[in-house]
This record gives structure tokens, sequence and C-alpha cells, in this order.
């Protein structure tokens, strides 16, 4: 099946064809992603108005939204120009006004002349004593009245589209609507009362109360699983075709990991050793290994992942490490290589500095296999670096690296294993929405000896009071991050607000003991910065965000975080981690400015209260939303119309099981069921999926 199924076509045709849309009303909603009848339909109502009709509007609690039968009495034009046109009327037991604005008396005298009756719907309010309803929604006669929907859906609107054009538009695109084969599981179908698919879809759009438009109404939550299992369909497609990559059998004699950790002053926690085995267990088997390593700030993922590059090394091949930026790389290479020395192997790095004779010689002994393990930034990536025998690649921190980077990793033909390794404690949910192609190990224990943070909130008033704290501190020894907000978008306000902190904080602390980083700052002037801090010459060091992910310096025991009530939960839990590295007590001061919001007074309380990362996680999650958590434009989150991943984060485990059980049972996607499933995947424009069934 190359192209798009016949039985579709209706629902992908142009907006246009739909009964009340014109090609104005179709521009702007291509403004908003709705293109087709298909978005549509998947544009659900968000409520509903109650607009059965009633006797009389008396002991009705007001505002409310009414339809009543009334007899339309005296009209009382405007006393002055702009003022408002009121008209009385009179259902079975009392009296009320309709209020008009800029209206045109001809125009109200000739559909709503006096002594006629009339249906009138719409919002009803009290003012100054008398009800009132301002521009009813529908005046009509009784006889023309039955068009009143007694329950009407309401659409999230864009600016120039009415609810009565989206509320036309979706009748006549549920009258096109396909019956389309079945593709859930029918136990699964029964288990939980789902409708089929179409009548889902007729369900969704005609809510007869609030229970309808809640997400675990079972039109809604069917038609959200559909979404959930497109997508899961298409991990698993992707996953099954990594697994196929034939991968390379690595199998370590465990050697060189038993010297590294005999010099090691702390024994290896459950969770690392449980990780390793997994790590060890994927990379002995033929398939290639596509597993996650997700592990809390301070949990030892660096411990893991070098053992892992050990396998590789003892089973006579390389390994390569590649981090985000180049200050992450050179601290990955500080902290194995004292684990390398110990080891006996041959550790480099390579970044985008790396040039000329230099560059050469360690590509001409990355290709003859003299170096090891390599370290470096995405420029590893690039068409003239070779390995003589590349067993396993570690990508770090890349919440940045979607599904898609990872396809491209595979296509460069490295049939090597890979481990991708985050420090972000995601929620389950996101989890398996972003990396359900994978396999996940988690490392949910710290290492002993590490020190709980004690995290204090403070005003910005008590600035003094801090800079005190610090002077103090510095004396006895200690080394400081204070990290600045960023603000604005525009760097340069950012940028001033840095170097206020710094100047000032220069003048209290004295000259030569405060660094400043930056994002405008040369590559070279950063390295610097940090290279006077990690060695001790600068006590505090000013930085905007820069430093949040994996800066080591085990000095360092106090983190202040300016205006900490506009970062978000996940951020503030990644910069806390910074510090609490070494022997001494740390401490972690949230500064805010006074007043708070009810957020940004939560996001605090929470992280005054916990250190772990997963309970932070959760907590971020449920408070802002998958998209935020996770940034989606740059996370290759794929965006739901309809499932809602904080309230439906079972549903898509479940969606996961079942995906992966369909393509295990009907791996071509050749059975009834497994047709069905192709169309969904149509419908659901995965079609990237579809094209890995039609080669896979």
């Amino acid at each position: 099946m190359t192209g798009r199924p016949e039985i579709l076509f209706p629902l992908f045709a142009d907006l246009e064809t739909l009964d009340g849309i014109g090609p104005k009303t179709a521009k702007i909603l291509g403004q908003v992603d709705v293109e087709t009848p298909r978005d549509l339909l998947f544009s659900l109502p968000y409520a509903v108005i109650d607009r059965r009709r009633r006797d009389t509007i008396r002991d009705v609690d007001l505002p409310a939204t009414l339809t009543v039968e009334v007899t339309v009495g005296a009209h009382r034009p405007p006393r002055s120009r702009g003022g408002a046109y009121r008209i009385m009327v009179e259902d079975s037991q009392t009296d009320f006004q309709l209020v008009f604005f800029h209206a045109r008396a001809e125009y109200l005298n000739r559909i709503l002349p006096q002594g006629a009756k009339r249906v009138v719907s719409g919002k009803l309010e009290l003012f100054d004593g008398m009800a009132q309803m301002v521009h009813p929604d529908h005046m009509l006669p009784p006889q023309q009245a039955t068009g009143i929907p007694d329950f009407e859906p309401v659409y999230h609107l864009t600016q120039g589209v009415t609810q009565k054009t989206l509320y036309k538009g979706v009748q006549s695109g549920l009258a096109r609507m396909p019956d389309l084969a079945e593709w859930i599981d029918p136990r699964q179908r029964a288990k939980n009362a789902w409708p089929a698919w179409a009548d889902a879809m007729r369900m969704a759009h005609a809510p007869v109360g609030m229970d309808d438009i809640s997400p675990s109404a079972p039109a809604r939550a069917r038609l959200a699983y559909d979404e959930l299992m497109a997508h899961q369909l298409t991990l698993a497609l992707a996953r099954r075709r990594d697994r196929k990559a034939r991968g390379i059998v690595t199998v370590g004699t465990g050697d060189l990991q038993r010297k590294v950790l005999k010099t090691l002053p702390y024994k290896p926690t459950q969770a690392q050793k449980r990780a390793i085995e997994e790590i060890a267990t994927d990379m002995a088997a033929p398939e290639r290994m596509n597993r996650l390593l997700q592990g809390d700030v301070g949990a030892g993922k660096t411990l893991v992942a070098f053992l892992a590059l050990l396998i590789a090394v003892e089973a006579g091949g390389q390994g390569v490490m590649m981090a985000p930026t180049e200050i992450l790389a050179r601290q990955h290479l500080e902290g194995l290589r004292p684990l390398a020395e110990e080891a006996g192997v041959e550790l480099q790095i390579l970044t985008g500095r790396d040039k000329g004779t230099e560059r050469r010689a360690k590509l001409d002994a990355l290709a003859e296999g003299r170096i090891q393990i390599l370290v470096g930034t995405h420029a590893v990536f690039q068409s003239d670096v070779a390995f003589r025998d590349l067993r396993l690649s570690i990508v770090d921190e890349q919440h940045r690296f979607g599904v898609r980077q990872r396809m491209e990793l595979a296509d460069k033909g490295m049939g090597a294993d890979v481990l991708v390794m985050t420090a972000t404690p995601i929620p389950r949910s996101l989890a398996l929405t972003q990396y359900g192609d994978m396999d996940v190990s988690v490392l949910d224990e710290k290492p002993q000896g590490r020190k709980p943070i004690k995290t204090a909130v403070v005003s910005t008033e008590r600035m003094d009071e801090v800079v005190d704290h610090l002077r103090r501190a510095i004396e006895a020894g200690r080394q400081c991050y204070w990290v600045c907000p960023l603000v604005e978008e525009s760097e340069l306000v950012d940028l001033t607000a840095a170097e206020d902190r710094f100047k000032l904080l220069r003048a209290a602390l004295g000259e030569g003991l405060v660094g400043l980083v930056h994002g405008q700052m040369a590559p070279a002037d950063k390295d610097a910065a940090m290279a006077g801090f990690q060695s001790g010459q600068t006590k505090v060091l000013v930085a905007t965000t820069v430093i949040e992910v994996g800066v080591n310096v085990p000095n360092a025991t106090i983190m202040v975080i300016e205006r900490a009530e506009i970062f978000g939960l996940a951020q503030l839990h990644q910069l806390r981690g910074r510090v609490g590295r070494g022997a001494a007590d740390s401490t972690c001061l949230l500064m805010y400015q006074a007043p708070l919001s009810e957020g940004g007074r939560r996001r605090l309380e929470v992280l005054r209260e916990t250190e772990d990362g997963f309970v932070i996680a959760e907590t971020d999650l449920a408070m802002r939303g998958a998209g935020d958590v996770i940034g989606t434009a740059q996370s290759g989150l794929p965006r739901f119309r309809i499932a809602d991943l904080e309230r439906q984060a079972a549903l898509m485990a479940v969606a996961q099981s079942d995906a992966r059980a369909l393509l295990a049972a009907d791996p071509e996607l050749q059975s009834d069921r497994g047709r069905a499933a192709r169309v969904l995947l149509w419908l659901m424009r995965q079609d990237r999926a579809i094209r890995l069934i039609s080669v896979g």
C-alpha cells in the first residue's frame, strides 16, 4: 500500500468541500493547522451548552444560558447615541429584557415584532436587579426553533470563525465519515466499553453534559487511545527496524571493569549494578542495543557509562561518548581520565576545535584503533571520522535528541550499540512517548556518601544577607555558583543582568574572586572562566543557565538561583544538582521577587520538600503540561490533538504494549486487524511508519 487508502479520501479533501466553509474561513483555519475535514473532526469541543427549552426563567440561579419561549413586549430605543436598545419580553411566569447595542431599530422591529411569540436562547444575567439577555444567540419563531440543539458543543475559536460556522462544518464532516475496520484488540475494546471509531467521533461531537467532555468519557478515551496507538506503532516499527539492524555481538571479559571497580572508594549501588547487567546483556545480543539510561542528578551515570565503554574495549573494539557542548565534552574527559588511567585505556577528545595536523593525527589514531575511547561533541559525526571497530555510541543529555535523530544515527550504518543518557528524570508517560522505541534502565538510588542539599527560599530583599553568607563561605574555602535568570528573550538584557550582578559581587567580595560566564562569550573565554572556577582560582561563578548540565566542581557548596520563581521545576532541580558533589554540606538558595504567583510558590515549595527528581518531574508534568516539560519545539514530542498526556498517562502504557503485541503477532500488518492498523497510521498522518513497514 504505497499511497493513502481510498476510504480516507473524503477526510483528506479540501476544507472548502465542507458546508459553510469558504476560502476565507479555510485560510484562517489553516493557520491553526486545520487543513482537512479530518483535522476539523479531531478538534473536539471543550465545553457544552445546555439549550434545552424551559418554561420560565423564574427561580434560576443567574448568570446562566437559558432557552425559553416568550411574548415580545414594548421596544425601548436608546435615549442617546450608542446607548442600549431594550425589548421587554415575558415568559409563562415572569418578564425580562433583551438588550442590543449598535442595533438598527428597523431590523429589531422586523425580527421581534411586538406581540409575537419567539424562542430566545442566550446568556441571562442580573443587572441592577433586572434580568437581561444581551444579544441572544438564537431568536426564532417557535415553529423554526427545532433547529436549536438541546446540547450545543462549544469549539475553541480562532478569530474570524464563529461557533455556528464550526458547528456546521463539523456536522458536514461527520456526514462523510467512512466506517473503518477495527484496529483495537476486541478484548481491549470490550473491557473499556469503547464505541467503534465513527460512533466515537459522532458521540464526541454531540456531548449531552460535562461528563461527555472529560478525557475519561468512553468516546474520548477511545479517540485518545487511537492517537497514542498510532504513535506507539510508529515507535515500535522504528524499534523493530533498529533491532533488525544487525548489531555486533560484544562480550566483555570483565578484566578492565574489575580493575576500575577495585580502585573506587565506594561500592556501586544496586541500581548501577542492575543497569550495567542490562547493558552488558544487550551488547552481547546479535541485535543492536537501543537503551535509555535515566538517572537523577548524582545517581552515578558516568560510572555506568564508563563500564559500558570498557565492555567494548575488552571485546577488542572502541567506544564513543558524545555530549551536546564542548564544555560538557571536556568535563566528561576530566571525569573519565582517572578511571581510564586505572584501566590502562587510551582516551582522547575530538571537538570542532581540533584543526589541521592535530586533528589528522587523532583521526589516524582512531582509524588504526589506537584510541580506544573517544569523547566528543557532534563533530564525531563528520564524514571523515572513521573508527577501526566502533562497538558502542553513548549520547549524553539528549532530551534534545528526538526519534528522528536516533533514526539518523542508525542510518549512518554504524551497527554499534546505542546508549542514550539523560539526567532529566522523565515521568513514565513522557518516557514512553519520547523513548517508546527504546528499552529503559533507571538509576533510582543515590551513591553512598552523597549528602542531602539544604534548600532555602529567600526574598531578593535580603540580598545583603545572602552576600554576607557567601563572604563567610569563601573565607572557609568554599566556592559558589550564582545563577542569573534569562529574563527576556533578548540576550542583551540578560547580559546586563548578569554583568550588573557580577560587578556588585566583585565590589562586595573582592576583585579576583568573581568570574562570569554567559551565552554571548567566545568559547575560549567561556572555557577560561570555567577553568578558573574549576581550579578554585575564582570563588564565585556568576552565570546564566549555561552551567545547568553536567558541570562538576566538588568544592562548590552554594548555589544561589536568582528569580528562581521564573525557572521551571526540572531546570531548578538540575541547577541544584551542581552542588553537593563533595564531602562538605551544601546549600541551595532560591531567591524570589515578591509577589509570588501561585505556580511560582508551589514550585519553590516542591523543591524545598524533596530532592527526588522523579517526584519533581511528575509534579512538573502535572503543573505545566507535557509539551512544556520537554520543550515541545525541540523535543521530537508529538503534538496530540485529543490525547492528554497528563491525564491519560495510563493509556500510553496500554497503547505501547498493544502496539508491540500486534507487531509481534503480525509483523507485516497483513491480517485484518493489521490492515486496519495501516489505515490508522494513514489517518494519523504517520506516513514515515508506513514506509518502515514497506521497506522493513
